[in-house]
């Protein structure tokens, strides 16, 4: 087994919870993240000798999970959910093609350590950069949005967010603007 274990559970409480593990090849480590989704997570790593070592602690972690009822939420009942820059040309400039870059490195770690999803692409569109996330909870990854773009300083004064449901993305709603305004497109 290779890749990342990413799983979620509702506790009692109906909060979701995750647990997500990975080998880390550079510094030769398991890497076990866990926690409420929305909040920061907690980090264990371990040691490891080699990738073969790592991918039996991440079957025996993909074990360990399915028995304390964790499960990975199918794409198709997870939600897209877009953060969208307005730019001031329609292709975008090499400035825009930093922020593009800056703010997936910034989203990329923002919502994996909050069990809050991917970041599964970015697009240019008529005066827009588009940054596609797959997330599990649409509030919750709305606010980190936020809170990501006021913290890395990405032009949240230029910042709309939408959500969609996986299998009906021409169905966004509007979830934030800086700016008044009812509708979302892309």
């Amino acid at each position: 087994m290779s890749g990342i274990v990413r799983v979620y559970k509702r506790d009692d409480e109906g909060a979701l919870q995750f647990r997500e593990a990975w080998f880390d090849e550079e510094y030769s480590q398991f890497v076990m993240n866990f926690g409420a989704v929305g909040h920061q997570s907690k980090t264990e790593e371990t040691d490891v000798p080699d990738a073969g070592a790592a991918d039996g602690l991440l079957d025996a972690f993909a074990a360990q999970c399915a028995e304390d009822g964790y499960v990975e939420i199918p794409n198709e009942e997870q939600f897209w959910v877009v953060a969208q820059f307005a730019l001031k040309t329609r292709e975008g400039t090499d400035r825009d093609r930093r922020l593009e870059q800056k703010a997936k490195d910034a989203l990329i770690g923002h919502l994996a350590w909050r069990g809050l999803g991917t970041v599964e692409r970015s697009e240019f569109t008529d005066y827009k950069l588009n940054i596609f996330c797959l997330c599990p909870d649409v509030n919750k990854a709305v606010n980190a949005i936020k809170v990501c773009a006021r913290g890395e300083d990405l032009d949240f004064t230029k910042l709309s967010i939408a959500a969609a449901p996986f299998n009906d993305p021409d169905q966004y709603k509007l979830k934030h603007s800086a700016k008044t305004a009812s509708s979302f497109s892309l």
